[in-house]
């Protein structure tokens, strides 16, 4: 899903950086997207790497304009299965993560006076999640961030938004026990979501185009939470 919001922001004109802590892996993407696509490495569960992240950025292009907090990992596992550790894993990338990526570049973004973030969530993040309440809870924790963080800084031209994809086809998916079919099937709209559909979204919740939008859900899930 990153690939492809890094692909299309490229391919509108913007200057993209994207990171992972998987080196191999991120290099190639940014290699396959072009010059305007750059790679650095990151823990988004680590305060540093963000501080590293955002001074690199602005000693390169001078600030950043639009931050896409994408990274996050999904687990099935009940209430009685999960482990403190999984629990704090998963709290550590999807919620944490996105809480130190704001709070990273919001202070440039308040000089400027403008700004977008836009926070993925999940239709978890909306409604009770069986078999994944650990992941449902973070989704639920950026859902209340985006909220807060909008109001917190609407006076200084920044919007902040969230975006909760359903079932979208990608390896994610992988961790359910349903076939493709089964997961098509449970979609009213007939067929998983695609990583475009939802990267599509979050060009127009960057752009000029959502300029009075902030604070809000933006579901993209074929109406399974309709």
């Amino acid at each position: 899903m990153g690939a492809a919001e890094a692909r299309l922001f490229a391919n509108a004109g913007a200057t993209v950086f994207i990171t992972d802590i998987d080196d191999t892996e991120g290099t190639r993407v940014a290699e396959g997207i072009g010059k305007s696509c750059h790679y650095l490495h990151q823990d988004v569960a680590a305060e540093d790497d963000w501080v590293s992240v955002v001074t690199q950025i602005k000693a390169s292009h001078g600030g950043i304009d639009v931050l896409v907090n994408n990274a996050g990992i999904f687990r099935v596992m009940g209430t009685l299965e999960t482990s403190l550790k999984d629990w704090e894993q998963l709290v550590a990338i999807n919620q944490t993560g996105t809480f130190l990526g704001m709070r990273a570049v919001i202070p440039g973004m308040k000089d400027r006076r403008s700004g977008s973030i836009i926070n993925l969530s999940s239709i978890a993040g909306l409604a009770g999640t069986p078999r994944a309440p650990a992941y449902a809870a973070t989704k639920w924790a950026v859902r209340g961030m985006t909220k807060s963080a909008a109001l917190e800084f609407a006076p200084c031209g920044i919007r902040v938004n969230s975006v909760h994809p359903g079932l979208i086809d990608t390896r994610m998916m992988g961790e359910l026990p349903e076939t493709p079919s089964d997961l098509d099937a449970r979609v009213p709209m007939g067929r998983q979501g695609t990583v475009d559909e939802v990267a599509r979204m979050v060009l127009f919740l960057a752009s000029d185009d959502a300029s009075h939008c902030s604070g809000h859900e933006f579901v993209v899930d074929g109406a399974l939470k309709a």
